[in-house]
């Protein structure tokens, strides 16, 4: 999928403070420079998302579990956007698919609507990969509660209140506040 050695001479380039770990901004630097421009929100969304040891930056073990999934994403986008720089809702729900993202319609267009961002049902390469990101959080945060892996979770009002939409606050804030507000297995215990 990729060459560790390539992965290995760009997290050196990107880590241009040597501490053995990038920060968001130098990921978004770095993602710019392929053509990938991220609000920094999104970008700590992705290190949050790979951060395994929570430490707030990104691990080169962690870099190379994000770079699989952004090319995984950049697959699944240029497999159907037919050289037009864009994917229409139908081509965006085969691209998630293919991802494994399985949503119902409902749960769908309202996920398209908070990242068509003007609105002309186009998705080009950055807002996909911003609504997968979002997608691979919530699956996340989902799995996290879904400790006995049925697929369903019991959230008491604290942890609902945690999780919801809150204020004017999108989708990917919500999410990151979420994040904050995970108990630990014992907890979810307790709760459910």
């Amino acid at each position: 999928m990729e060459n560790s050695a390539i992965l290995r001479q760009w997290f050196d380039r990107v880590d241009s403070d040597k501490t053995g770990s990038i920060t968001a901004p130098q990921l978004k630097s770095a993602l710019a420079v392929g053509n990938l421009d991220f609000p920094l929100s999104i970008v700590q969304q992705m290190i949050r998302m790979y951060d395994f040891d929570k430490n707030g930056t990104m691990s080169f073990g962690e870099f190379v579990a994000l770079t699989r999934f952004l090319i995984k994403a950049q697959q699944a986008f240029a497999e159907l956007e037919r050289d037009r720089g864009y994917l229409v809702h139908d081509e965006v729900y085969k691209a998630l698919v293919k991802l494994g993202f399985t949503l119902d319609m409902p749960a769908f267009y309202t996920v398209c609507e908070s990242f068509d961002q003007d609105k002309t049902g186009k998705f080009q390469l950055d807002d996909f990969i911003s609504l997968c990101i979002f997608l691979q959080s919530a699956r996340n945060l989902f799995n996290s509660f879904d400790t006995a892996k049925q697929g369903r979770v019991t959230l008491d009002l604290n942890q609902f209140i945690y999780c919801s939409k809150c204020g004017n606050q999108d989708l990917s804030d919500s999410l990151s506040l979420c994040e904050n507000y995970i108990p630990s297995s014992l907890e979810i215990e307790h709760f459910v």
